[in-house]
């Protein structure tokens, strides 16, 4: 397969060496043409500054991977859509509920496959948990609790599209969509809830560092989220804590690498593989890497229509849900 990456920043670099490992790199695009260039060099690709020159010149690509900034992701890949590529999206899939339905509805109209990028799934005690859920050995869920305390010092945002309401969207979007698409795909799907966001720590940018949530689920069970990235000096944890009628778990870790904690009823304890390290970005680290997985499961799918792997249905998904938080703390809907 022929690739092209539609923004060269730091995630871009994990998207090129596993595309590597199943095709070929054929253009980048971003309109920082020094980035451009540079990357282009480093794995012998073309180097666009616009996304209109690369589909206007590249007709031979069947998959674009968007990297740019989360306000972008709709309009870039629904203009790879219409040019007849299959995409792989960054999370979030959008900052709108509208833009990622239009999304979807684009690629059903072109008959391409829209996917997104959920790497946090593949982490060894999130597939540990998941299949303890699937086979119903918990039980009854009673209740949750999501814990999120990262680290994102003012250099982070200085100068960049984060921390802004057009193109970052909020913290939600752009720290913890992982998290919020676990609790989807874990425990079902969001009946309502209430919360609060603050900025307390970053007076520089226009979205809030600070929130807390409760979820009352459509299956019962209740459950709270409390995120922000104003851990002192590095990332503290990222945890998701089950409450079971058969058994007590917890995910934990810097950014749920480690099973911390089971006390499952007539179950042997769960044998968790090593987890892989964090995306590493200089002066912060993100979410565990797991994209050589997503590649694996991308080629799959594409291959075999029977295969699955995260689309843009579960992308919509963590959309709609970050959305109901926002409205119910009274920010005005993205």
């Amino acid at each position: 397969m022929n690739f092209a990456i539609v923004g060269c920043g730091r995630i871009a670099g994990r998207h090129a060496e596993n595309i590597m490992r199943f095709g070929t790199l054929i253009a980048v695009c971003d309109n920082d043409r020094v980035k451009a260039d540079e990357f282009a060099v480093q794995h012998h690709a073309t180097s666009y500054y616009g996304i209109e020159d690369l589909l206007q010149h590249e007709k031979d690509i069947q998959v674009a991977i968007i990297c740019t900034p989360n306000g972008l992701h709709a309009v870039h890949s629904i203009q790879c859509l219409e040019a007849g590529m299959h995409v792989l999206c960054e999370k979030p899939l959008a900052i709108s509920v509208n833009d990622a339905k239009n999304m979807i509805d684009v690629a059903k109209k072109q008959k391409k496959r829209l996917f997104i990028v959920k790497q946090n799934r593949y982490n060894p005690p999130v597939v540990e948990v998941k299949k303890l859920l699937d086979a119903d050995k918990l039980g009854k869920i009673y209740s949750f609790q999501i814990n999120c305390f990262w680290n994102r010092p003012p250099d982070y945002y200085k100068d960049s599209w984060r921390g802004t309401k057009e193109f970052d969207g909020g913290t939600l979007f752009t720290q913890f969509s992982h998290f919020i698409d676990l609790l989807y795909w874990m425990l079902g799907d969001v009946s309502r809830v209430k919360s609060i966001v603050k900025n307390l720590g970053h007076p520089e940018i226009e979205i809030e560092d600070t929130g807390m949530v409760i979820f009352e689920m459509k299956s019962g069970a209740t459950g709270t989220l409390n995120y922000t990235v104003n851990s002192y000096q590095k990332n503290m944890e990222g945890s998701f804590v089950i409450f079971a009628e058969h058994g007590t778990v917890k995910i934990g870790g810097e950014y749920l690498n480690e099973l911390e904690y089971q006390m499952i009823g007539n179950h042997l304890p769960l044998q968790i593989p090593v987890s892989a390290k964090p995306n590493l970005y200089g002066y912060y680290q993100g979410s565990m890497s797991n994209h050589d997985k997503v590649y694996e499961d991308l080629v799959k799918a594409l291959n075999h229509n029977e295969h699955t792997m995260p689309g843009a249905e579960d992308g919509l998904k963590t959309v709609e849900i970050i959305q109901m938080i926002y409205q119910a703390a009274a920010l005005k809907p993205l």
